[in-house]
């Protein structure tokens, strides 16, 4: 039987009285239970929590390193005959200098963030934080460096773990996210544009967020006002007993204070799986969808009550590809289930294993399709069939 603890802490500042729910820690008794508490907010409470757990948040610096791209030089056929075409004192291909092995490349640095997870040097971060890093530096609260290497990476949750050579670190408590309410006060740590260890302080806005933009809809994030800046991809979100809810991922671009943070529980599950080299196989379709509604039944020509899911994109050498769904599908049946929304169709396919076989029922220009469809694996990168990279927040 789950207990529940319900506390009440009340403390008076100039007659104005604070009180917050939060997750409290439990003994060992309650391993399993959950438990709330209230406490009180003071002007040292978020010093004490960026105290506490700042040792454990580090700076990540990446180093890319890109080929020079000249945009003054033709990128189409040109008639050199039998000159040579030099650059930089290296000869080079004129109509092919972005994939010329002899072009000098240039080192592209970019910084993030990351939490410590355990004692002994593992770092959990976002994987498109060290994603194609040629080097990893590793900075601490006290400003030791550390060369990092990227033990395991997962596309689909947008999670990696980086390695140092250290022990006897200070590593963050990990909390828990699936009682995770709106309106939970939350503090987030670290280095926006490299100003490392910056601490911000705001509320749970929502919970449950699904971002088709960010790992198209896989993780069902924490929203939160807390501001988030380029360079807090990889830090923690933190609840006021200094646990880790979350790891912050990236911003809405074209607005202020939305950003999103993957919780702590998906985080835990994937980072113990990358650390034991475990593969980490998710059944796969590779398709961007859209629900169904009147302006786009409209558009397309079919009644305005039609329900199902609108097939937008399809992902170059997905399973939907080579089964043959196509661009302007509308799903409406998966194994004689009916089809309302996306979520229901990734429900099903994370039911199944890959290599299983989805029977799909589409309707394409007025007319009714079975398909077959053989569910795949995801892959390290997703590219869609028009476009190399998905529009995203900004994050980083």
């Amino acid at each position: 039987m789950i207990q529940q603890i319900r506390i009440a802490v009340v403390k008076v500042y100039l007659g104005l009285s604070i009180i917050l729910s939060v997750s409290c820690p439990l003994s060992m008794a309650q391993i399993g239970d959950t438990a709330k508490t209230r406490i009180a907010l003071d002007s040292e409470t978020i010093a004490d929590i960026a105290a506490n757990v700042g040792p454990a948040v580090v700076n990540i610096e990446v180093v890319e390193k890109s080929a020079i791209q000249l945009g003054n030089m033709p990128a189409y056929n040109v008639p050199f005959g039998k000159f040579q075409f030099f650059f930089n004192g290296q000869p080079v291909d004129p109509n092919n200098l972005k994939n010329n092995p002899k072009m000098p490349r240039y080192e592209n640095h970019n910084t993030g963030s990351g939490v410590i997870i355990r004692n002994d040097g593992y770092i959990l971060t976002n994987a498109h934080v060290v994603r194609g890093a040629t080097k990893i530096k590793v900075t601490l609260h006290d400003k030791k460096t550390y060369d990092g290497n990227v033990i395991g990476l997962d596309s689909f949750s947008d999670l990696a773990v980086v390695k140092i050579e250290a022990n006897n670190l200070i590593a963050a408590k990990l909390g828990v996210s699936d009682n995770l309410r709106p309106g939970e006060f939350v503090v987030a740590i670290g280095s926006p544009l490299g100003f490392d260890h910056t601490v911000t302080f705001g509320i749970i806005s929502a919970v449950g967020r699904t971002i088709t933009d960010v790992n198209n809809g896989n993780v069902n994030f924490i929203q939160t006002d807390a501001a988030i800046n380029p360079g807090n991809s990889g830090g923690p979100l933190l609840n006021l007993h200094g646990e880790v809810i979350g790891i912050n991922t990236a911003i809405q671009a074209n607005a202020q204070n939305i950003g999103f943070s993957i919780p702590i529980d998906v985080a835990k599950t994937v980072s113990a799986d990358l650390i034991e080299n475990k593969h980490i196989a998710r059944p796969w379709l590779g398709i961007v969808m859209q629900e169904m509604n009147d302006t786009l039944a409209k558009s397309l020509g079919v009644p305005n009550e039609s329900s199902g899911v609108f097939v937008s994109e399809v992902m170059e050498n997905s399973p939907a590809q080579s089964s043959g769904i196509d661009r302007g599908d509308i799903i409406k049946k998966i194994d004689g289930i009916d089809i309302t929304t996306p979520k229901n169709i990734q429900d099903v396919v994370r039911a199944h294993k890959i290599n299983d076989v989805l029977n799909f029922y589409v309707i394409r220009n007025r007319t009714g399709k079975a398909i077959a469809v053989k569910i795949g694996q995801y892959p390290d990168k997703v590219n869609s069939a028009n476009e190399t990279d998905q529009p995203k927040p900004e994050g980083n």
